[in-house]
C-alpha cells in the first residue's frame, strides 16, 4: 500500500504517487520579503491533465521572479489565478527544475515514467491558435510562466508540467547544475537566435551587460558556441578573468564611466554635449577590446533605464539592441535620430519557445555552455536564497535547491563526451551595489561646440533648510506637512541624520490608490519613500544641475553635505530657484523652514 507522505529525500518506488507532498508555499496574508513570505507546508499532490506530466523534483532552480511572487508586487499572482477560476489559495513557485518523470497524461508520448529531465518555464494552451500549425507559442494569449504565473512550480517534491516543457537531462551534470540554466539560459538563446536577419553570426560583435550574472553568463557562452565575439560589461574589475573564462573576449568595467540614466534633453546643448562625450568613450573602450574599430551587431540588453541610450549609440548601422527586462527602470529614452537614421532596431524578448528551449539544452548536453552554478542550498535554505536576491547579495552566476536528492553531487549518469567543456572561474559573493519643436536632425561627430561658461554655483541660488521626517512617521501626517508648508516633497531621515529618502506628493497620492483611509492609516513614511534620493553638493555648479533635473525629470534636489559618510540635506535647488537666478531675483529662501524631524 502506498504511503500518503513521503519524507523529503525519501523517493517513492518509480511510478508510486503519494496523496500528500511537502512543499514551499506563499499566502496572501504573509506577503512580504522572501524570510517571511514563505513557510513549508504539506499539501496535495496535483492531478494531472493528458497532456501534462507529473515530475519528481530532485532539484530546483532560483529566480527573482519567486522573490516578486513572495512580496506580491508586482503582480498577486494568487489572487489573478483566483480570479480565473483556480481555487488554491497558495502559490508553489519555482520556474527551473531537474527530476525524474513519475506520472505522465494519457496524451503524453514524448516522455515515459522513469525519464530523467530538466524542465523550462514556458506553458500554453495547446488549443491555442498561436500555439499550432508552426506559429511561435510565445506570442500566444494563454503563455504563462510555469511556477510564477501558474501553481505547483518546482519548491515542492512534485511538480505538474506540460509535456512539451521537459527535455532530456544532460547526464554529465548533477542534480543541481541541472536545475539552473534553463530559464536564463532559453531567454539568453532566444535574445541572441530568435530575431531573422538579426540572428548571431560567426564573428558579430556582441555586447553583453551584466556578463557576470545569471542572464550574461549564458550569453557570453551562447555567442561564443556561434563562433561570435562577446564582449561582456561587468561592474568591477574582479569580474574580468571570470567572463573570459567563460568566451568573453575583453570586458569593461561600467563603473569607470558616469554618463549612465535617462538621455538629457536634446535642447540642453551643454548636458546632451557631456552625455556624447561619455558615450563616446564608451565606445571607444569597446574599440580598445576588439583592438579595431568595429561596433556590436547586437547588445544584448537588460538593465534598461540607466543604459538603453548607450545602448542604441553603439550599436552597428543596421545592428539590434534586444531586450528582456529593466533592472534599473522601465523608463528608457533614446534619441530617435539614432536610431532611424542609422536604421537600428530595439526588439523587445521574454522567455523561448519549445525550440529555442532545445537549441540551449543541446548546447549544455555537448558542452559547450556550463549551468554556471555558483552556490546550492538545502531545501531548508530556500528563503535565505531568495532573501540573498532580494537584497542583491546573492553570488554571480545562477543558484539551486536541493529538494529530493539528498546530496551535492548526485546525479551524473555519464561523463562529458566533448572536449570543449566551459571551465568557469569562481567568484565569491558580492556585495551590493512629448515634444511639439521639431528636432534637428544633423547627426555630426565632428568638432566640439564652445559654450559659454558659466560660474554660478548650487550655493548662489538654493533654499537653505529642508523639511523632514522619520522613516515612522505616519503617511497622513506626512501629507500633513506637505499642505502646511506647500512643498512639493518631504526628505526623509535616519537616526544618524542621514538622507534615507523622499516622500514626494506623487509618493503620497499614490498611496491612496486602491486602499481604504484604514489601510493608508497604517503606512508610515519608510513604506511610501522614495529610496533613490537625487542630491547635489553646494559647490556644484547650476549648468550641471540643470542637466541632472531635466535629464531625470524633476524639478529639484536636494542640496546635501557629506558628514562622516552621511548625506546631510541642508537645502534645495529648483527650476524656480535657476530661473530666479537668471533675472536677477533674490531667492525666497523664507519658505523652506527647518523642521525638527521628531
Amino acid at each position: 500500500m502506498a504511503k500518503e507522505l513521503y519524507a523529503l529525500g525519501e523517493h517513492p518506488p518509480l511510478g508510486e504517487v503519494p496523496a500528500k507532498m511537502h512543499a514551499w508555499l506563499v499566502r496572501e496574508d504573509r506577503f512580504g520579503e522572501p524570510l517571511q513570505a514563505w513557510k513549508q507546508e504539506v499539501v496535495d499532490v496535483p492531478a494531472i491533465a493528458e497532456d501534462e506530466v507529473l515530475v519528481y523534483v530532485m532539484a530546483a532552480g532560483v529566480n527573482y521572479n519567486n522573490v516578486w511572487a513572495g512580496l506580491g508586487v508586482p503582480v498577486n499572482v494568487i489572487a489573478a489565478r483566483n480570479k480565473a477560476g483556480e481555487p488554491e489559495p497558495f502559490h508553489i513557485g519555482g520556474s527551473d527544475a531537474s527530476g525524474i518523470v513519475y506520472k505522465v497524461g494519457k496524451a503524453v508520448t514524448n516522455v515515459k515514467v522513469g525519464d530523467e529531465v530538466v524542465v523550462h518555464c514556458g506553458t500554453w494552451d495547446r488549443d491555442d491558435p498561436q500555439a499550432q500549425d508552426g506559429k511561435d507559442p510565445m506570442y500566444a494569449n494563454s503563455f504563462r510562466i510555469w511556477g510564477y504565473e501558474t501553481n505547483y512550480g518546482s519548491f515542492a517534491q512534485f511538480t505538474r508540467v506540460q509535456d512539451h516543457q521537459c527535455l532530456p537531462k544532460p547526464r554529465h551534470l548533477t542534480w543541481e547544475a541541472a536545475s539552473a540554466y534553463m530559464l536564463v539560459g532559453a531567454t539568453a538563446y532566444r535574445m541572441l537566435h530568435g530575431w531573422d536577419e538579426h540572428a548571431i553570426q560567426k564573428d558579430d560583435v556582441v555586447l553583453i551587460w551584466g556578463g557576470a550574472g545569471g542572464l550574461g553568463s549564458m550569453a557570453i557562452q551562447i555567442a561564443r558556441a556561434q563562433g561570435a565575439i562577446p564582449i561582456a560589461v561587468v561592474s568591477s574589475d574582479d569580474k574580468i578573468d571570470y567572463v573570459k573564462s567563460l568566451g568573453a573576449v575583453g570586458a569593461i568595467n561600467r563603473s569607470r564611466f558616469t554618463h549612465w540614466g535617462m538621455l538629457p534633453h536634446w535642447k540642453d546643448q551643454v548636458g546632451y554635449a557631456k552625455w556624447l562625450k561619455g558615450v563616446r568613450e564608451f565606445g571607444k573602450a569597446i574599440w580598445d577590446v576588439l583592438g579595431e574599430k568595429k561596433n556590436p551587431k547586437l547588445v544584448f540588453e537588460h538593465p534598461g533605464e540607466s543604459t538603453i541610450p548607450t545602448s542604441i549609440f553603439v550599436t552597428e548601422t543596421g545592428g539590434m539592441v534586444v531586450i528582456c527586462a529593466g533592472t534599473t527602470g522601465y523608463n528608457a529614452t533614446v534619441d530617435l535620430r539614432y536610431l532611424w537614421m542609422r536604421q537600428k532596431r530595439l526588439q523587445g524578448s521574454h522567455f523561448a519557445n519549445d525550440v529555442q528551449a532545445k537549441g540551449v539544452n543541446d548546447l549544455v548536453i555537448e558542452g559547450k555552455v556550463d549551468p554556471c552554478l555558483s552556490r546550492t542550498f538545502t531545501y531548508e535554505g530556500l528563503p535565505e536564497a531568495h532573501q540573498l536576491m532580494f537584497a542583491n547579495q546573492h553570488p554571480h552566476g545562477n543558484m539551486a535547491i536541493l529538494v529530493g536528492a539528498k546530496e551535492l553531487g548526485t546525479g551524473i549518469s555519464a561523463p562529458l563526451s566533448a572536449r570543449e567543456e566551459v571551465s568557469a572561474v569562481k567568484l565569491p559573493i558580492h556585495t551590493p551595489e512629448e515634444f511639439y519643436a521639431q528636432p534637428r536632425v544633423a547627426l555630426s561627430y565632428e568638432g566640439t561646440a564652445a559654450f559659454a561658461k558659466d560660474a554660478t554655483k548650487v550655493r548662489d541660488i538654493l533654499h537653505a533648510g529642508v523639511i523632514t521626517c522619520t522613516p515612522a512617521m505616519p503617511v497622513d501626517e506626512v501629507a500633513r506637512l506637505l499642505v502646511d508648508y506647500g512643498i512639493h516633497a518631504v526628505v526623509v531621515l535616519g537616526s544618524d541624520g542621514g538622507a534615507e529618502g523622499v516622500v514626494s506628493q506623487t509618493d503620497v497620492v499614490l498611496a491612496r490608490q486602491g486602499r481604504t483611509k484604514e489601510q493608508i492609516a497604517g503606512m508610515t513614511a519608510a513604506s511610501i519613500m522614495s529610496p533613490s534620493l537625487l542630491t547635489c553638493r553646494l559647490d556644484d555648479s547650476v549648468t550641471d544641475v540643470v542637466t541632472l533635473m531635466t535629464s531625470k525629470g524633476v524639478h529639484r534636489l536636494v542640496v546635501a553635505d557629506e558628514r562622516n559618510g552621511r548625506k546631510v540635506p541642508i537645502g534645495v535647488v529648483s527650476m524656480t530657484d535657476v530661473i530666479r537666478g537668471m533675472i536677477g531675483a533674490p531667492s525666497d529662501s523664507s519658505k523652506c523652514l527647518c523642521r525638527d524631524a521628531n
